[in-house]
């Protein structure tokens, strides 16, 4: 499994890491504006400082011609690093130039899947990651867990090397479904995550065990004060 985040704020980013096992971060122009930074490359770069070159980096594409997605994907690489997955829009020219960035030898994740044919095209086109966007495709009547089950039999049955990003979620059940589903990887945002260890029966078990341990050395003494 590999939980990702999907923000491009620092703070978030930095506590992500430090807590839980983050192994990337995405990003879209809809992430980018929530935190709006003058100097996007700049502040693009001071992501990979925090997460290293161990962790992804998924950095979104903005043209919606081929030939300008592909300039960008230079650019954006230009400026960071050649470990950056670039993120294309599955669309008519989009697949076009994920078949341009696979044979330049360029990491491409697939965004912005409703569709399992569309998953297919990407698929076949070279992505390296696809992400279906869980949520919305839930959100116009369809089954977002029925084309992460039949893209991952897909992925198997072919011999792909190949990984499927779910994203858009609004909670841990979708989260979880993903996984399940055949998900190799997930992205959300870090509150989301964060709602994995809010449960009240989490810290009342602590508490209980804690209740339990100073009822026999006595309050407040922990294991390294024996």
């Amino acid at each position: 499994m590999e939980f990702i985040i999907d923000t491009v704020n620092l703070e978030d980013i930095k506590e992500a890491v430090e807590y839980m096992p983050i192994v990337g971060v995405t990003s879209n122009p809809s992430i980018v504006k929530k935190t709006s930074p003058k100097d996007f490359f700049q502040h693009m770069k001071e992501v990979r400082k925090i997460i290293g070159k161990e962790r992804s980096l998924h950095i979104q594409v903005i043209s919606k011609e081929c030939d300008e997605i592909v300039k960008e994907a230079h650019r954006i690489i230009e400026e960071i690093d050649d470990q950056v997955y670039i993120k294309v829009p599955v669309s008519y020219e989009g697949v076009k130039a994920i078949k341009q960035l696979k044979a330049e030898g360029i990491n491409v994740t697939a965004t912005a899947v409703y569709d399992l044919m569309q998953a297919y095209m990407a698929l076949a086109a070279g992505a390296y990651y696809i992400a279906p966007y869980v949520n919305r495709i839930g959100n116009l009547g369809n089954d977002p867990m029925e084309l992460i089950n039949e893209l991952s039999n897909r992925i198997v049955q072919d011999g792909y090397d190949c990984k499927i990003l779910a994203a858009s979620f609004k909670g841990v059940q979708q989260v979880r479904d993903a996984f399940n589903y055949g998900s190799q990887a997930i992205t959300a945002p870090v509150e989301v995550l964060k709602q994995i260890f809010a449960n009240p029966s989490i810290e009342k078990a602590v508490n209980d065990f804690n209740s339990d341990w100073y009822d026999v050395y006595g309050e407040g003494k922990g294991i390294c004060d024996l």
